[in-house]
């Protein structure tokens, strides 16, 4: 199987409606891949909280047409990374897009761990509250965006749903560039999954962007990584090797479930 990981350039100075035309020349020049893989909030920067109300949009908007096209045009799964949505009904969420080599949504996935603390992301956007796994001819998707990397338990229960691949679009700050490495592998390694994640370079805001985006493959070992800037990383991949990994090293029919907290 043959991913396209699209870790794009989001500057200050480049208007959204560029971007969107621009990222979507690159999806077209995947032709031939089996999946594409776009960043989180490339539209507007991860860090841009400013911009979120501004550019959000509707679930099917500027975003969703664009990337429908380019995925159809190129024959590929996409996943278009996240949009600032604007549901309907007023809260804006932060959205992830996947599309089908015909161009119909596959899936969307409302990013459940929202970054900020009390601040940005986390007060501006509503928290997701479903899983999203999508089914390709291949592999299973399991799908995550960025904060999420940090919860073990979103993925063992990705992996709960049968997911095999977990691809994860992020918007990673330079500054804990060395968690975003470990926590792939790790999330890699404790699944025994592949891990697609796509990150973006360039400055969000003011925040310099980790690049480095990477596949890690179910036994924690990376088969291709990014540099810092803007890069299009082209990596083949076996989906059967999760099966025969959980096969040969079955740690995950160890697990012990309904364990409880002792009380003291």
């Amino acid at each position: 199987m043959r991913a396209s990981i699209l870790q794009v350039d989001v500057k200050d100075t480049e208007s959204v409606d560029s971007r969107r035309t621009r990222v979507a020349g690159l999806v077209r020049e995947q032709a031939g891949a089996d999946l594409v893989v776009l960043p989180e909030l490339w539209t507007t920067g991860a860090f841009a909280y400013e911009e979120f109300g501004a550019e959000a949009e509707p679930l099917v908007g500027p975003t969703y047409e664009v990337m429908a096209k380019a995925a159809s045009d190129a024959g590929v799964w996409l996943h278009a990374g996240s949009i600032p949505e604007r549901d309907p009904d007023g809260p804006l969420y932060n959205t992830s897009l996947i599309f089908s080599p015909s161009g119909e949504l596959a899936a969307a996935y409302r990013k459940i761990h929202r970054f900020g603390f009390d601040k940005g992301e986390a007060v501006l956007m509503a928290a997701g509250s479903e899983l999203v796994t999508v089914r390709l001819p291949e592999t299973t998707l399991g799908i995550a965006t960025c904060y999420d990397l940090r919860f073990p338990e979103l993925f063992r229960a990705l992996v709960d749903a049968g997911a095999e691949t977990l691809v994860l679009a992020a918007g990673w700050p330079e500054r804990r560039r060395s968690h975003w490495t470990l926590l792939a592998q790790a999330r890699a390694v404790e699944n025994q999954a592949y891990v697609l994640a796509c990150g973006t370079a360039g400055t969000h805001a003011g925040v310099p962007q980790a690049g480095h985006s990477l596949v890690v493959d179910p036994w924690g070992e990376v088969l291709a990584e990014a540099g810092p800037g803007e890069e299009v990383l082209t990596v083949e991949f076996d989906p059967a090797r999760v099966a025969s990994t959980r096969e040969q090293f079955p740690a995950l029919k160890d697990r012990l479930l309904g364990l409880e907290v002792p009380r003291r």
